[in-house]
């Protein structure tokens, strides 16, 4: 596999010229003590180097080793030991403070906004997905405990998990409730100190056991014996591996076990367990049986990683099937004057392998444009305050699960297509790209999957709204057209937005009338509609690049100067691929919209005994 070189010309260019996110921190109280463009320099750039030497080097071992599940003495659940250079690997990336990176600052963080983590996140995962999966989700269970635990609680746990001393995971399934947490069947007693006796187990649980740090927080979801029906009835606890005492050391083991580990396809580094709580101790995190709402706060934070997860994946298939077209000499060119030579062509003078190419170079910048956008907005509804806060708070609630199912959608598409540049030394170990498309794949699938995501977005924010949610993204795009009218040299780019923008507007108004009727029409058109938007939502963001490149490229040619902080190649890279973008991958949308337009019918007017 290609070494990973992480994009950071691309994310400053980002950062600092499309969303000039610098000056959105200088603007806010919070944000303009904690961070500024030179502060983010450095953070990205040492993060870069974490990812390159430290992660990227143990990734094969990881996925080839595994993680190895021990049975304890006694016989009740057992130890996971994770790959060789693992426990190293996370003990010098806790020692530079990045599990702190997004943390509050009350409490030992570094109070960095989302758009920042958002970059880190995407670098640890496009070296090793399976390493970055558990200080992520510390991050998370992390977030959520901010937001919802009480002060005792923050005080004596946040500190250790800033540190990486300690780690977390967060407990939602169980073997009969995937998606339908309401019918989870996990009690909590309540006990007289205070506390709760939680018993139950859960499934499919990422970093449930490992020996990385020395204690594990659990997140669990669980229900108390008269709590209502349904989802209204779950509450959040806190359950840690290990028991705390006063002095805020460890104390006797909690009765949690690990109960078995799963043999995956991919991930094999990062530990799914199967876990059991015994009359574990737990603690109450929020209200009682309002716990779902307090999970959801973690889980949209990983909704939004997972979609980066999805991006990493594409990022580091583009460098692997870029790096090999290039060296690979195979066949000849149809028109050029080579062909009178003896020898071969590298692959990418062929048309199949330039599509797959630009295909992936246009769906990882735009997804990593658009995830920079999504992580703004969530930086506004933390940060800002007034409209600029009610619309982020919009915006990103909107966008969540387009993140996460848009861009693992690209992403595994991306991993397939660098799979089929390399023909096939893309199917065996040697360049590693079978293990990038085993790794993919499960970011379709788990923290809800994308059909889910789409029933989600098209169900509960778009219907559930009555339309308000995505009349707040439309208008930001119609103000943004209306803004380069006028602008000849961004007419190739405004005019097919402008279609594809009308278009979103005239199916979310059908798929609104056709609700009142019969909500089949929604399930039939959740996922074609979540792409429409997906596909529409890029193009914006490709316009906004565009725009920006077109405008540094004049200046270059005016003051007759082709030294820039990014360069004259950048700004025509991101052109040529802006325009591959409009003329050969938006278009997709027109199938779908005719598929939207078809309706439910031919769904659902076969009988389940046909299929």
């Amino acid at each position: 596999m290609a070494e990973y070189k992480a994009p950071l010309t691309d994310m400053n260019f980002l950062l600092y010229q499309v969303f000039n996110a610098d000056k959105m921190w200088q603007q806010s109280s919070q944000l303009k003590d904690q961070v500024d463009k030179e502060t983010a320099i450095a953070i990205l750039q040492e993060c870069a180097k974490i990812a390159e030497q430290e992660i990227d080097p143990i990734a094969r071992q990881g996925d080839e080793i595994g993680v190895i599940f021990t049975l304890n003495e006694d016989g009740v659940g057992g130890q996971v030991k994770t790959a060789p250079g693992y426990k190293e690997a996370f003990d010098t990336f806790a020692k530079g403070g990045w599990c702190a990176l997004g943390g509050d600052i009350n409490y030992g963080g570094m109070g960095m906004p989302k758009i920042v983590s958002a970059f880190m996140e995407e670098m640890l995962c496009s070296t090793d997905i399976s390493f970055a999966l558990y200080p992520i989700l510390t991050a998370g269970a992390a977030l959520s405990l901010a937001k919802h635990g009480s002060e005792a609680l923050k005080q004596r746990y946040l500190t250790k998990l800033y540190s990486g001393q300690w780690s977390a995971s967060m407990c939602l399934t169980e073997a009969h409730a995937g998606s339908d947490l309401g019918i989870i069947q996990t009690k909590a007693l309540p006990q007289a100190d205070g506390s709760y006796h939680i018993s139950g187990s859960k499934i499919f649980i990422t970093g449930g056991e490992h020996d990385l740090t020395e204690n594990i927080i659990h997140l669990v979801l669980a229900k108390l014996p008269d709590a209502p029906d349904g989802p209204k009835g779950i509450s959040l606890f806190l359950v840690p591996k290990f028991n705390v005492d006063d002095n805020e050391c460890l104390a006797e083991r909690n009765k949690v076990s690990c109960g078995s580990i799963e043999e995956k396809m991919g991930i094999h580094a990062s530990s799914t367990c199967v876990m059991n709580f015994d009359g574990a101790q737990g603690f109450l995190i929020g209200e009682l049986n309002k716990g779902l709402a307090c999970m959801f706060t973690m889980m949209n934070f990983e909704r939004i990683g997972v979609g980066i997860q999805g991006l990493s994946a594409g990022e580091r298939s583009y460098q692997n099937a870029l790096e090999y077209a290039k060296d690979r000499r195979q066949g000849k060119s149809l028109t050029k004057s080579s062909k009178k030579s003896a020898q071969p062509d590298s692959i990418m003078v062929h048309g199949d392998v330039r599509r797959m190419l630009l295909s992936m170079k246009a769906f990882n910048e735009g997804s990593r444009a658009l995830s920079c956008y999504i992580a703004m907005q969530l930086d506004y509804a933390t940060f800002a305050s007034g409209e600029l806060q009610k619309k982020g708070e919009q915006l990103s609630s909107l966008m969540t699960p387009l993140a996460k199912a848009f861009f693992t959608d690209l992403g595994f598409e991306s991993a397939v297509a660098g799979q089929q540049v390399l023909g096939g030394h893309g199917y065996i170990r040697e360049w590693g790209q079978e293990k990038l498309v085993r790794d993919a794949r499960i970011a379709q699938i788990y923290e809800g999957t994308n059909g889910i995501q789409a029933m989600d977005l098209l169900m509960r924010k778009v219907i559930g709204s009555k339309g308000d949610l995505i009349n707040v993204f439309t208008k930001e795009v119609s103000d943004y057209i209306e803004s380069q009218q006028g602008n000849q040299a961004m007419t190739e780019f405004v005019d097919p937005l402008a279609s594809a923008l009308a278009d979103l507007q005239d199916i979310s108004a059908l798929l609104l009338t056709k609700s009142a009727d019969d909500l089949n029409e929604i399930g039939a058109a959740a996922n074609d509609y979540l792409h429409v938007f997906g596909y529409t939502a890029m193009a914006f963001i490709w316009a906004k690049m565009a725009q920006v490149s077109l405008q540094h490229l004049a200046q270059l040619e005016n003051a007759n100067d082709e030294q820039s902080e990014y360069g004259v190649n950048f700004y025509q890279s991101k052109l040529h691929t802006a325009r591959y973008y409009f003329a050969r991958l938006l278009p997709r949308r027109l199938s779908l919209l005719a598929t939207i337009k078809s309706g439910c019918h031919t769904l659902f007017a076969i009988d389940d005994e046909l299929f």
